[in-house]
């Protein structure tokens, strides 16, 4: 639904406007990593890119090993469920969105 812009199934649940806040950086110039939009972490910048991923993209990670990562230049989603905590220092998680983005043709 937000890859769609705020659409799931030809049914609009967000406005359009909606997923555009929801996904832009709102503490730009405030801080010197990562940007946040409203409830995630946006890459609004090319040099907060790790290594693979598109500008615009945004991503948040959860408690338990979790992570997701939503991409609407590569009209992507990846979404991983580790499951896991502590993760005694594991990236596993980076790895396979890394994994995702190597997929791509």
């Amino acid at each position: 639904m937000l890859l769609s812009g705020g659409e799931f199934n030809g049914a609009r649940l967000l406005s359009r406007k909606s997923v555009e806040l929801i996904s832009q950086n709102h503490t730009q110039g405030k801080l010197d990593s990562t940007g946040y939009g409203l409830g995630f972490g946006v890459t609004s910048e090319p040099q907060f890119l790790v290594e693979l991923g598109s500008v615009g993209s945004y991503f948040w990670g959860g408690f338990y090993y979790t992570a997701f990562v939503i991409d609407p230049r590569e009209d992507l989603i990846a979404i991983f469920m580790g499951q896991l905590h502590p993760t005694g220092g594991l990236t596993l998680d980076s790895k396979a969105v890394h994994l995702v983005y190597q997929a791509l043709e």
